[in-house]
Order: C-alpha cells, then structure tokens, then sequence
C-alpha cells in the first residue's frame, strides 16, 4: 500500500500558451525550475500546455504517451525530483483522424503514474462571445481516473469536465482528496463561472483543488480568464493569480480534508444509487 504524505507544496502553473511548441515549453521548464527551487513537490500545468491553436485551424499536432512532448515533462520531473501534471497534450490515437486531449501525470522518476482523456468536450455556441467545437477533431474519453500516489490520492480532470458535478463526485466517492483541473476557461465564461464552480467542486467533495490555468491572449479571438487558484476543502481560496505568466505556491493538507470529511460526512451520506454506484 501507498505510504501517503499528510502535507505538500504544490505549484500550480498560470501560462499563456500558443502555437509555438517550442516556446511555449521553454517556458514551462522556467517555471518548473522556479517552482522546484520554491520546494514544490507536485507541479501542475494547464490544458493544452504546449500547444494551444487557433480555433478553426488545423488539429492539433499529435503525439503517443511515448511522444517528445511528453519526454520533455518526464525529464523535468526526473531533474526536480518532483511529481508533474503536464496538463494536457494532444495524444495520438492509432489509424484514427480524432486526437485525445491527455493530461499525464509523472511521478519523480519521470515515469507515468496516471493517464487521463478529457471526458466532457467543450462543444458551445454562446454568441458573439464563445464559439467552439472540440469534438471536430478530438475524441472523448470513458474513464474516470484516481492516482495513489505518496503525495496523496489525486483525482484527474480537464476543464469542461468542472461543469458536470457527478465526475467528481465519482472521484471524491472512489477516494480522491485532491482534485486537478488543468484549464483553458475561456474568458467569457470564466468571468462568470470559473472561481463558483472551482469552489463548489471543493466544498461538494471536501476535496483540495488545484486549478492552473491558460490566461490573456493566445490568437486574435482565442481569450482564457487565467486565475489559476489552489482550494482548501472548506472551499477558501487559498492562492490565487488572477493575470499574467508565473507560479502559484500552495500547502496541501490532507489532514484538514480528513477531518472535514469526519465532521461533515456527507460523503458518507451520498446515495451512490443515484450515481449508479
């Protein structure tokens, strides 16, 4: 059985990505370097991390799990000696023309830990302000996933999925005391849902969250909200940056979800029939 550590730091990556591969990791190894040195011992990336297109372009350049975007965070965990969620990449999928949109976790030896697919895609027609169809060319995933991990146990997420409640109440139920949740809000809807929802994932599971976020201007048209935060279980924003590339530094303490858990059980009380459990 997994040894469990009852406090980390986690560093929680704020980036502005494009579709300039190679920059956009140049600069997420400076962070990485930045957060190691601040002694983060999970460090967690945003949605579409190391390439975010412009929407109607071509699909995404994909990759297998084995793919030099995915060596290059294995190797940055291998060098920090850290925990890393590379947030997302566009994963390969064998004689198909759709892509999955992957989030990875390393652990410190570079190898993967967990692998998660996007289940929930970000298909919406708000007009005048948010336009997008992810399922043009990415595939949905089936499962949900869990990492025990010496850190704790990590329940694996990817943006859109904030808005469907019974994932992580699925998550919270199979054990998950940290919820990750690698982001491209976009700006519009951020403005309004982002940090409520964040906040209601937290308290309805009594869970940490942990949100990095894409932030500003990545293609004329193409705007994320940013407010990467980290959320106690009690639903308190903990850390918070609102604009601009950088780190954001939180405690993890899992005995403070423990004993929330213990003192409001509603876990306990969930009726796991209705989730078909």
């Amino acid at each position: 059985m997994t040894r469990r550590r009852r406090t980390f730091a986690v560093a929680a990556i704020q980036m502005r990505s494009t579709d300039d591969r190679d920059r956009n990791l140049e600069i997420a190894e400076a962070a990485a370097t930045e957060a190691a040195r601040a002694g983060a011992e999970l460090i967690a990336f945003p949605e579409n991390v190391a390439y975010l297109r412009a929407e109607g372009s071509a699909r995404p350049p994909a990759e297998p799990l084995d793919g030099p975007t995915a060596a290059r965070f294995a190797a940055m965990a291998r060098r920090h000696r850290a925990w890393v969620l590379a947030g997302t990449i566009a994963e390969r999928r064998p004689r198909a023309r759709k892509v999955f949109n992957t989030s990875i976790l390393f652990d410190r030896d570079g190898a993967i830990a967990a692998v998660y697919r996007k289940v929930h895609l970000f298909d919406v027609a708000i007009a005048g302000r948010a336009e997008f169809r992810e399922s043009r060319w990415v595939a949905s995933g089936a499962d949900p996933v869990i990492a025990s991990t010496p850190l704790g146990r990590l329940g694996l997420s990817i943006c859109y999925d904030l808005r469907f409640p019974e994932l992580y109440r699925h998550l919270a139920l199979a054990g998950a005391e940290v919820l990750l949740v690698p982001s491209a809000f976009t700006a519009y809807t951020g403005r309004h849902h982002w940090m409520p929802l964040l906040r209601a994932r937290a308290i309805e599971n009594l869970a940490w969250v942990v949100a990095p976020a894409q932030w500003g201007t990545h293609h004329p048209g193409r705007r994320s909200h940013g407010h990467t935060c980290v959320i106690d279980p009690w639903g308190r924003v903990v850390a918070e940056r609102a604009r601009g590339t950088g780190v954001v530094l939180a405690r993890i303490d899992l005995e403070l979800a423990a004993r929330h858990r213990r003192e409001l059980p509603a876990l306990r009380h969930a009726r796991r029939e209705l989730l078909g459990l």
